[in-house]
């Protein structure tokens, strides 16, 4: 029988070893460490030592996985900028009509996702309050790839800062009225506000990736300097399982696009229930990705958790957290601070004692709430370290709570991606946890009030405009689209086939098929293009056209053949 402790051949017995005398005696140290200290010991010595050559250059391939902590710790956290009281009640305010505005629109029966955003709100609201560049600067700004079940959330921020009514925030996902708003991004439906679409699911990481790459050649090749910019793709982990949100990651890193940064929404839940039941998908994510040659940043645990990293001496803290499953973690979210204490301490003595010195409301504090992409010190940090790395794009891993805030009802709940509206209690509870100004009588006939702190409250820093919440955003004038595409004289079709009355809001811009050209036209897409390299879709209105034509040319022959007869 083969000894497990003996040396086993390796591929590096085929390289040459200048002093096999040394190279004895720091295998005999690593020995000696395991055997006095522990094999866990011994691990922390080797990782140490792996941290330290790559901080002198020394050549060598990254470990795949690192523990189920932070990668910046609390100590390394920059300090945020700007007013954080502020911030915080900015980001109550979209939480609460992005969910009063799904709950609305749940009477019509048009669906909606609430707890999404209710996980994310802290990534979008600190990259909009610090980080994105918008494209009335210098440069051409920052390229947004939004998640699409976080739209509630977005819409809110544009209400908030009056870009968006209440009344098109009844229209959400009722579009035939001509004031409503698309479920997803998308930029043919609502071009002032969406960039990019990016549903279906995958579609966003695939596009952000060749986008950056876009905009590196843009500048490599003079065209235009682009090098200001900067790529971000909010992504979900469930999203991760698409096919084409995996497809270029080697080509993301091989091409050095550190103008690109993926933020993944590590709520371990997907449409129907945990993303990974009986593992980890941060950590798997975390190797798909060091794998691929990416920077990975994880923002996992809260302020809350600080405490129980100091009182864990032995490293049984770190052990524990990396091997409790995913599906076992949304359980602690939901369960008492009794099962925690006996589920998760009791499973090793230290943690037994551990628990001791921590009270149930901490425990409920740490389990429950305390999430890295829920405090926005912790995604500042990471934003901070993302832009700053350079050489590699980088990755965010930011564990959430789906439906953090929304209560008991929603949060962590495996059906809550299909759950669309609160009741009136639940919302009251939500008022009084985020401490917003809303009376009881301002929920007339059941109807939750969507809120506003008023047009002439103080604006962050970084808010666009100053409108009023009644006020909508003009659409941009037709001479900044593309002049490429002109139509050509048409025919007028008769009043029976004539196209529809043209919608006030959003207006109809059609696009050209093929060429991805806005057209500075009012006519359908039908009417044509002078471009040779655009090609006309067929359409209910052109048939109908051509149908009336024919039937003219055939009546034309017909009392052409009668008079000569």
């Amino acid at each position: 029988m083969t000894d497990p402790n003996a040396i086993q051949p390796s591929e590096l017995d085929q390289l040459p070893d200048r002093d096999p005398e040394e190279t004895a005696e720091w295998q005999a140290s690593l020995d000696a460490v395991a055997k006095a200290a522990g094999p866990h010991r011994a691990a922390y010595l080797m990782r140490r030592t792996l941290e330290r050559a790559e901080g002198a250059g020394v050549a060598l391939p990254k470990l795949l996985e690192t523990d189920y902590v932070n990668t910046i710790p609390t100590s390394a956290e920059p300090a945020v900028d700007g007013d954080e009281e502020m911030e915080q009640r900015i980001t109550a305010w979209n939480r609460w009509n992005a969910a009063a505005m799904v709950t609305r629109g749940s009477k019509y029966g048009v669906g909606g996702h609430i707890a999404t955003f209710a996980s994310a709100a802290w990534l979008y609201e600190t990259g909009f309050n610090h980080f994105f560049r918008g494209k009335e600067g210098d440069g051409s700004g920052d390229q947004l790839y939004i998640q699409g079940h976080a739209s509630p959330g977005i819409y809110a921020r544009a209400f908030l800062d009056g870009r968006l009514n209440e009344t098109q925030l009844d229209n959400f996902r009722r579009e035939s009225g001509g004031n409503g708003l698309p479920s997803y991004p998308h930029p043919r439906r609502l071009p002032w506000l969406w960039e990019f679409p990016t549903v279906s699911m995958g579609l966003g990481p695939l596009s952000a990736i060749y986008q950056a790459r876009f905009n590196r050649y843009l500048t490599n090749r003079g065209i235009k300097d682009v090098s200001d910019s900067h790529v971000w793709a909010f992504l979900g982990d469930g999203e991760m399982d698409e096919p084409e949100s995996t497809a270029a990651l080697a080509l993301a890193a091989r091409e050095e696009l550190d103008n690109l940064t993926f933020v993944i929404n590590c709520n371990l839940q997907r449409l129907d229930g945990p993303v990974r039941a009986n593992f980890k998908i941060v950590q798997e994510l975390e190797a798909q990705f060091r794998g691929a040659g990416w920077n990975v940043i994880k923002t996992l645990w809260g302020t809350a958790w600080d405490e129980l990293f100091q009182l864990d001496t032995t490293g049984a803290l770190v052990r524990r957290l990396r091997e409790v499953p995913d599906a076992q973690i949304q359980t602690y979210q939901t369960r008492g601070a009794a099962y925690i204490r006996e589920d998760f301490f009791g499973k090793d003595p230290a943690l037994v004692e551990m628990a001791k010195l921590l009270s149930d409301d901490k425990i409920l504090e740490c389990f429950h709430v305390s999430r890295g992409g829920h405090e926005a010190r912790k995604v500042y940090a990471a934003y901070k370290a993302a832009v700053e790395h350079k050489g590699a794009p980088t990755v965010i891993l930011a564990q959430t709570v789906k439906g953090h805030t929304l209560g008991e009802g929603f949060a962590s709940k495996n059906a809550n991606h299909q759950m669309k509206k609160l009741t009136v209690d639940e919302f009251k509870n939500m008022r009084d946890l985020l401490g917003l100004p809303i009376k009881d009588s301002d929920f007339v006939d059941g109807v939750v009030p969507y809120g506003h702190p008023g047009a002439d409250s103080p604006r962050s820093a970084t808010s666009r405009s100053a409108a009023p919440p009644s006020a909508v955003r003009p659409r941009p004038a037709a001479s900044t689209r593309s002049r490429r595409c002109r139509p050509r004289p048409t025919r007028r079709s008769p009043p029976s086939t004539r196209a529809p009355a043209r919608r006030t809001w959003p207006r109809p811009w059609p696009s050209c098929v093929w060429s991805r050209t806005w057209c500075a036209t009012r006519r359908p897409a039908s009417a044509g293009c002078r471009s040779s390299r655009t090609r006309r879709a067929p359409s209910a209105w052109s048939r109908s056209s051509r149908r009336w034509a024919s039937t003219r040319r055939r009546a034309r022959r017909t009392s052409r053949s009668t008079a000569t007869s």
